[in-house]
């Protein structure tokens, strides 16, 4: 069984490696639709193994996830080279900055179609910015980040809703209410508005990021998740992998600003429904129900990996230990789902993402997703400082 630093370092060599865009080629039909004149530095969203190919799929807020994993493996691993590949991930993303008009700051976030911004896509690609920023000391990284917050606040905040429009395009310079997959929503991910308000002094920022976790406490339902927004499904009752991640995560930020007890307790109750839905082996599904029963197909090893970080999070605040093997269990089955001798070789190191229903064919039913490496690398990058800071202390 390879050890986690080993898994890591795979997964590292696929992400900087055929997992990046480097001859600026466009990623699958709905990447060349996107219109981005300049790809070098994005990651690859997905590849269905019975078609071969790879596709987009939210590559702007993905690349940032990216670029956080590399910042956060080159601190554990105490390797530069990594913010070598941050930076080409973080330099994909100010391109699709606009610099001036009308839309200054707006990143062009498009996830599933073209000339469709998601606000959400945009906010999760920030914190990555952030962090890269202070990893080489460029400031230049965190401005395009605080003009992206500038632009979501003038454009898609809604003060008396306490949420955020969703869909914008930038042709038309509105959000498409009427889009399918718009909704308005009291988006928390990564705590970006409370970083930025830190980092510019901005107090909208700081006012933005209070009213937001007070409208998440309030509609906070079931305990420690969201069912009522997008993606999760209230008609069906089936809860996204990462929804508890996103919004409960960054409780634990407003807590420390605050002192508001309230803002750690919902923290706890997200990593309580992530010690629920986790299956006995540390995998996790797409679409876990308020129940916490599955369906027996559709495994995300991104919502495995981000539960690990939510625990090693919570370690780190309480010291409770019971969460220890939670995290060992929940990194072991990614571990298990990550390809070592695949036929493909430009696949090895990944982490599969999700086995899908047999389409009566004995094609493999594998998804690839660029998260279930990413977040594996946040989530083992994590549990290797924590024990390399343990095994200092044991020393002095």
């Amino acid at each position: 069984m390879r050890t986690l630093e080993e898994s890591l370092l795979l997964a590292l060599e696929w992400l900087s490696g055929p997992g990046m865009v480097k001859d600026n080629t466009p990623v699958g039909e709905l990447g060349r639709a996107f219109g981005y004149s300049f790809w070098n530095g994005a990651i690859r969203g997905e590849y269905l193994s019975r078609e071969k190919k790879w596709e987009s799929f939210c590559p702007i807020w993905h690349t940032g996830q990216a670029v956080k994993a590399f910042v956060m493996a080159a601190e554990a691993l105490e390797e530069k080279k990594y913010l070598e590949y941050a930076v080409s991930g973080a330099e994909f993303i100010l391109a699709q900055q606009e610099s001036s008009g009308a839309d200054a700051g707006l990143i062009k976030a498009y996830e599933v179609e073209a000339g469709s911004v998601n606000t959400s896509a945009i906010l999760e690609a920030l914190d990555g910015l952030f962090m890269l920023s202070d990893a080489v000391g460029n400031k230049r990284y965190e401005d395009a980040a605080v003009r992206a917050l500038e632009w979501v606040t003038t454009h898609a905040w809604q003060e008396d809703l306490g949420k955020f429009l969703d869909i914008y395009s930038p042709e038309k310079r509105q959000f498409l209410m009427d889009n399918p997959g718009s909704q308005t929503r009291p988006l928390l991910d990564d705590a970006v508005f409370l970083k930025g308000w830190r980092r510019s002094g901005n107090e909208k920022f700081r006012n933005i990021a209070l009213a937001v976790a007070e409208n998440l406490l309030k509609e906070e339902n079931p305990a420690g998740n969201w069912i009522k927004y997008i993606p999760c499904n209230e008609k069906n009752g089936n809860i996204h992998p990462r929804h508890a991640y996103w919004w409960g995560l960054p409780m634990l930020e407003l807590f420390h600003e605050t002192g508001d007890e309230r803002f750690f307790a919902v923290f706890k109750r997200a990593v309580d429904w992530y010690r629920q839905a986790i299956r006995r082996d540390g995998g996790l599904f797409r679409d876990t129900y308020t129940d916490f029963s599955t369906p027996s197909f559709g495994h995300a090893a991104s919502g495995s990996a981000c539960a690990a970080v939510m625990f090693e999070t919570y370690y780190h605040e309480t010291g409770d230990d019971s969460v220890l093997k939670l995290i060992e269990k929940t990194e072991d089955f990614c571990m298990m789902m990550q390809l070592t001798a695949p036929g493909d070789t430009s696949l090895k190191g990944a982490i599969l993402e999700k086995v899908c229903y047999p389409d009566g064919s004995d094609n493999i039913p594998f998804l690839m997703r660029d998260l279930g490496s990413i977040f594996f690398i946040q989530a083992a990058a994590k549990t290797l400082m924590r024990k390399k800071e343990h095994l200092k202390n044991e020393i002095c």
